[in-house]
């Protein structure tokens, strides 16, 4: 009768061989600050708070909830996270993001504002100025480009007569309720060839802020019998024009708080002015 050498029927190390390669892998997780886990030896637990540097590798310090620390060498299968083991390993340092101007623009290294160009962006008013400033006042520095203001579009033939636009002395123009038959499509009609214009849909540079950074549903309509912002202030109860220009004016942080419209326009005359042939 035949017979096996083995006695037992099997390879007692082969069936642990086995068991090891179908037991499930034990998660690597980057210990990053505030993690909660459990030490699997002693049972304390706390969030990640630091790290020291041991003879035998690295090690996290932990906090319990009442504040005390202890360090732990971070061993293979050492930890516990909602009871299940864990290997922690310490984060990689990350990249920092770079910097962003208001605008979305990456930040120069460096914030100093580059000497003007003889180019200019001029804009209708006050407050078309000041939301320029306030999103792209540091792309304009560190372009050199200046804006300014004309009082009125009535006057930009006077103020362009007297800036005298040429190759490497361009104007660009951003002008409000910029639509066909308008009354400012008449007056930019003809300006040049060292002249852009750009302009927006909206009534005024106020309904270029996104309706909702100021907590409406929407801009209310005006009629064209009413001067726009004073309409504007009576419907939503913001007292006058200079106090409801002061709600706008809070409410713009950066690009995200304005129409694309707007933003297309800017960012187009910024282009323009800083390409003209031997400016800056």
């Amino acid at each position: 009768m035949g017979f096996s050498d083995d006695r037992y029927g099997f390879d007692v190390l082969d069936a642990g061989a086995r068991r090891a390669r179908s037991a499930p892998a034990v998660p690597v997780v980057d210990a990053e600050r505030d993690l909660v886990v459990e030490d699997a030896a002693t049972g304390f637990c706390g969030a990640v708070v630091g790290f020291e540097k041991g003879y035998d590798g690295d090690h996290v310090r932990l906090e319990d909830r009442r504040g005390a620390t202890r360090i732990f060498a971070m061993r293979p299968s050492a930890f516990l996270i909602d009871g299940a083991p864990v290997t922690l390993r310490r984060p990689v340092a990350r990249a920092a993001a770079p910097a962003r101007t208001a605008s979305g623009s990456v930040a120069p290294a460096s914030s100093r504002a580059r000497v003007a160009r003889a180019s200019r962006i001029f804009v209708e008013g006050i407050h078309d100025a000041a939301l320029v400033e306030r999103i792209w006042g540091d792309d304009l520095r560190a372009e050199g480009v200046v804006v300014e203001g004309l009082d009125g579009l009535d006057n930009l033939d006077d103020v362009l007569a007297d800036f005298a636009p040429g190759p490497s002395r361009r104007a660009g123009v951003l002008v409000d309720h910029l639509v066909a038959g308008s009354k400012e499509s008449r007056l930019t009609r003809e300006v040049g060839p060292h002249v852009l214009v750009c302009g927006h849909p909206f009534v005024d540079i106020w309904e270029a802020v996104k309706p909702e950074v100021l907590g409406i549903a929407e801009w209310p309509r005006v009629p064209r019998s009413e001067e726009w912002k004073a309409g504007v202030c009576r419907r939503l109860g913001w007292g006058t024009p200079t106090e409801g220009w002061r709600r706008v004016n809070r409410a713009v942080s950066d690009y995200r708080d304005m129409r694309v419209e707007v933003l297309r326009s800017v960012e187009e005359l910024i282009d323009f002015v800083t390409a003209a042939s031997g400016d800056g």
